[in-house]
């Protein structure tokens, strides 16, 4: 596609039945129209009154089919000369949003006109791209900034991280400080974020490299996190010696109501399926694991604990075929969630996975039957 230049020829000053003329080349495909369309409409934007309810119909009109089906480089054009105007149509706007990435991006780093619930739709419609934009976006508010972190992709994450102006909760700064034990690349931003208070720093301060400890410490004087670093070490050494391979990992209480928060807000959306407890896994997070299946097994926490706990796979195996999950998964499944339990569920018992397929119904009667409601201790 040849490029189109944008050269001002000369504004247009289109008043009264111009305006039909450029509704008129809005329509044409030639190349030079949509040249000539492009430069009067941005003449009428030099000219016209500050906000978008000031817009005729007819203007807003000739945005929209402007929009719709104009090429690439006059959207890219019409995108960044509309990136700071107060006045822009918002459907107009919201279409360039979510165009492609170069249209967008002057979009969603400046308009006035997006707000919060079309910064929403964006992080729901569109690509990663154009969610580490609104991350990226200047005095991002705290609601928008929230969605990012329930969404939690490592690239938003960090671009959220990085961004100073972020109306950031003390909530949901802790929560992606809580998100760098698993995501270096947000640990350098966070150790430099003006927010970041004593406590958050502590807690980062044992997964960030040497530079960083060093000016983390001038900050906030943290003088032993060296010991606490070195208690932990003993521990792991203490089980691998008694041969008990990897200790469990201690309850955090404030990652698993994350966790539980996170896994309500899937189920209200309908996106909670018995392939999310796989991803769970797979992606090392044993609470969400846990919480999921709580939810889609209609089971206790008590009961879910019992049966990771229990000396045979048996009852977790029961639990997992009640929400749907196929019995030729489990085997790897379970290798994965011994991993991260530090051991447990115990290999004693049959391979009752073997014996053929259970329904959700009778895979829910025999859990029940085998670990009661869970408070018992495991068989």
């Amino acid at each position: 596609m040849t490029a189109v230049a944008l050269e001002d020829t000369g504004p247009l000053q289109p008043p009264g039945a111009a305006m039909t003329d450029l509704l008129t080349l809005a329509h044409s495909r030639s190349l030079e129209d949509r040249q000539r369309l492009l430069m009067g409409v941005m003449a009428l934007c030099d000219q016209h009154p500050a906000t978008s309810q000031d817009l005729s119909p007819v203007l807003t009109d000739i945005f929209l089919v402007l929009a719709r089906q104009a090429e690439h480089d006059i959207r890219k054009a019409l995108s960044e000369r509309l990136a700071t105007a107060t006045w822009a149509p918002p459907a107009l706007v919201n279409i360039l949003a979510l165009d492609d990435i170069e249209i967008a991006r002057p979009i969603l780093a400046r308009s006035p006109i997006l707000k919060d619930e079309d910064l929403l739709a964006v992080l729901v419609q569109a690509s990663l791209e154009h969610q580490i934009e609104v991350a990226r976006r200047p005095n991002l508010s705290a609601r928008v900034a929230d969605a990012i972190l329930d969404q939690a992709h490592p690239a938003p994450l960090t671009a959220l991280a990085g961004n100073a102006t972020a109306e950031i909760s003390a909530e949901g700064l802790r929560r992606l400080v809580e998100h760098s034990r698993r995501l270096a690349a947000l640990r350098a931003p966070l150790a430099r974020h003006p927010r970041l208070d004593e406590s958050m720093a502590r807690q980062l301060y044992s997964w960030i490299g040497t530079a960083l400890r060093e000016s983390m410490a001038e900050r906030f004087a943290i003088t032993d996190i060296r010991l606490d670093d070195a208690v932990e070490d003993a521990v792991q050494t203490a089980f691998t010696s008694l041969g008990m391979g990897t200790p469990p990992p201690p309850v955090d209480e404030d990652r698993d109501e994350m966790d539980r928060r996170l896994v309500l807000k899937l189920q209200a959306a309908g996106q909670l399926r018995p392939g999310y407890l796989i991803r769970a896994i797979r992606e090392k997070k044993l609470g969400l694991f846990q919480h999921a299946l709580v939810v889609l097994g209609g089971f206790s926490m008590a009961q879910v604990k019992a049966c990771l706990t229990h000396n045979t796979p048996e009852a977790l195996y029961y639990a997992c075929a009640a929400v749907g999950i196929d019995r030729a998964v489990f085997p790897p499944l379970l290798y994965e969630i011994r991993q991260l339990n530090g051991g447990p569920p115990g290999e004693a018992g049959n391979a009752v996975w073997l014996r053929g397929a259970l329904s959700p119904q009778s895979a829910a009667r025999a859990l029940r039957a085998l670990i009661g409601d869970g408070t018992a201790p495991a068989a």
